[in-house]
């Protein structure tokens, strides 16, 4: 078991959730997306979107997909030099 398998174990716990089905690597390549791509303090906040989202019963992987390519497709605000 892996430290990421024990602290979703521990936190799920917790908080009183199943997390037989949670998925952490779907979770991180969405973090992702939007830390490279928007902005890395959207990358908490939109996890817990999809986490609202998926709560009210939308499907997590349609979900995620989704955010990640609206993310992929933000386009660049920093000017840059000059």
């Amino acid at each position: 078991m892996t430290t990421m398998d024990e602290w979703v174990a521990a936190a799920g716990g917790e908080l009183g959730l199943s997390t037989t089905q949670v998925r952490p690597q779907l979770v991180l390549d969405l973090a992702r997306d939007v830390a490279h791509n928007v902005l890395r303090p959207g990358a908490p906040v939109t996890a817990y979107l999809l986490g609202l989202a998926v709560g009210r019963g939308a499907d997590p992987d349609e979900a995620a997909e989704r955010l990640s390519r609206l993310a992929r497709g933000w386009p660049d605000r920093d000017p840059g030099p000059g």
